[in-house]
């Protein structure tokens, strides 16, 4: 893991916001409503992060390295961090087999913008650099 103080200062590219609009407006209403939220509080506290729609879903980049994402599913929009198990927080559910944690909602009202402005700090100072983690793995190290 790498501590972050500022992220470095990258050009935003438009097709990421109309990538990530579509996505969105592909949702039913209430799961827009969610998709909407949880972008407006990322968009805020990762100014200088980079995002685009990857492996489907809308991801937060801070130095290539994927920070935090969601994804609507059949019954939920799941928000997720690629290092929130080491947040320690008890909103966020560890997932996969790697550092990955996430909170689930079926409706805007679940969400708590504290924590999620709580836990997008600890996403922003706490990077898993999943490039480096990823290509020792390869290397067999």
């Amino acid at each position: 893991m790498k501590k972050v103080g500022e992220a470095k200062t990258v050009e935003r590219d438009r097709s990421g916001e109309d990538q990530i609009a579509t996505y969105s407006q592909a949702q039913p209403l209430a799961f827009r409503t969610i998709c909407d939220l949880l972008r407006e509080l990322i968009v805020t506290a990762l100014p200088k992060a980079t995002y685009k729609v990857w492996h489907g879903s809308p991801v937060w980049f801070i130095d290539d390295n994927p920070v935090v994402g969601y994804n609507a599913t059949a019954k939920t929009v799941n928000l997720l961090f690629w290092n929130g198990q080491a947040f320690g927080e008890p909103g966020l559910q560890p997932v996969g087999k790697y550092r990955a944690a996430q909170a689930m909602f079926r409706d805007a009202a679940e969400i708590d913008p504290k924590a999620i402005r709580r836990w997008l700090q600890k996403a922003k100072s706490d990077v898993f650099d999943s490039k480096a983690f990823f290509k020792k793995l390869r290397e067999g190290k």
